[in-house]
C-alpha cells in the first residue's frame, strides 16, 4: 500500500505493486480514523 502526501483534504492510496492501477481517495478525517483504529488493533 502506498499513500501520497500533498493533496489538500484527501489521502490518495494505491497498491504499490500496481503503479498503474486504480487510486482510492479518502477524506483526511476518515483516513485518520482508519489509521487510529488499526494502531489500536495492533497494540492490543
Amino acid at each position: 500500500m502506498e499513500v501520497a502526501p500533498g493533496i489538500p483534504g484527501v489521502v490518495p492510496v494505491r497498491d504499490s505493486k500496481d503503479a498503474d492501477g486504480p487510486v482510492l481517495f479518502f477524506p483526511v478525517g476518515d483516513w485518520s480514523s482508519f489509521v487510529t483504529a488499526v494502531k489500536k488493533m495492533t497494540l492490543s
